[in-house]
């Protein structure tokens, strides 16, 4: 299997929001994107978003080649995969789905294409447990929501995936301005979705122990550590919080009250009435503003984070280089 081959043409199968927001990106880095989905509005949904994306994503910069006239769509998965150089499936979080559709790929695709998978938490393993002629070439390439302006891609292969195949997907999304993530262990919800997760399961259950408002736990996240989450991760900031002394004094001095916390955590469990008093208390935050305000409004304060980051990267590789 060739470990060189360019990756220009992309079949985006499955385009509902993560995968017209997958199409939008490759779109603006210059690569042609033939998109398919069996919805009966799937095309005129998948243009309208692409449509509506890129206005931002000129504002981040597009690549030379950068067109909307390289989008293509068809129902037919069999004429979506031909001539493709890489397939980023974001079909229903379901296993049996999967399975059944990375068999077909294996038969349809040559050994050469990677077969990447969107998948938030189901691990490659199973995915590819069905695939018989070349399941070393599928491996995960999870997005953040949404994909064309949050830089993230989480990369983990299966048991049967080659190393080769993982690197040359973490190549490709590098190349392409993502921040690729390596997974060196399968994990059901792979990292960030975890981390998420655990983060989730503190709000909720402070939200309906009635600890604090919607409203107000949210600021407590977004004004207070979000801010640094944004610029830096939770390990380099506790480096950072033991001043001069880095890690091993934050740990000395932060290690026995956290751990103090950790047991005080709240197990909220998923129950229909904990589900219903939690949709109140959003409700209660979000008020008369609609989905389409809320999602503006993110994905402009993302949009500006993303060019101060940016920003401040071509200052410090000027600086760099200068001092070369």
């Amino acid at each position: 299997m060739s470990n060189s081959k360019p990756i220009r043409r992309i079949a985006v199968i499955g385009t509902g929001v993560i995968g017209a927001s997958w199409a939008a990106q490759y779109l603006a880095k210059g690569l042609e994107v033939i998109a398919t989905d069996i919805a009966p509005d799937a095309e005129a949904t998948l243009q309208k978003f692409v449509k509506s994306a890129w206005p931002a994503l000129e504002r981040l910069g597009l690549s030379p080649g950068a067109s909307l006239t390289n989008l293509k769509f068809t129902a037919d998965l069999a004429e979506a995969v031909v001539g493709v150089d890489l397939v980023q499936e974001n079909g229903p979080e379901r296993l049996d789905f999967k399975q059944k559709l990375y068999k077909q790929l294996d038969e349809l695709l040559p050994p050469d294409v990677i077969i990447a998978s969107s998948s938030s938490g189901i691990k490659m393993s199973d995915i590819q447990s069905g695939v018989t002629s070349h399941p070393e070439r599928c491996v995960i390439g999870h997005p953040f929501n949404p994909p064309h302006l949050i830089p993230l891609v989480e990369v983990v292969g299966g048991v049967k995936t080659s190393e080769a195949i993982v690197q040359r997907a973490i190549a490709f999304y590098k190349s392409i301005g993502k921040k690729a993530v390596r997974l060196n262990k399968e994990m059901p919800g792979h990292v960030a979705n975890r981390l998420q997760a655990a983060l989730a399961r503190e709000v909720y259950y402070l939200v309906a122990e009635d600890v604090v408002s919607a409203a107000d736990v949210d600021d407590a996240l977004s004004w207070g550590p979000g801010l640094r989450w944004g610029i830096m991760g939770n390990m380099m900031l506790n480096h950072l919080a033991g001043g001069t002394g880095g890690i091993e004094q934050a740990l000395r001095g932060l290690g026995g009250p956290m751990a103090a916390w950790w047991k005080t955590l709240g197990s909220p469990e998923m129950t229909p009435e904990f589900q219903h008093k939690l949709i109140d208390r959003v409700q209660a935050e979000v008020g008369s503003r609609t989905i389409d305000e809320l999602e503006a409004e993110r994905d402009e304060l993302l949009i500006g984070l993303l060019e101060l980051r940016n920003k401040r990267l071509e200052t410090a590789t000027s600086q760099k280089v200068a001092a070369e």
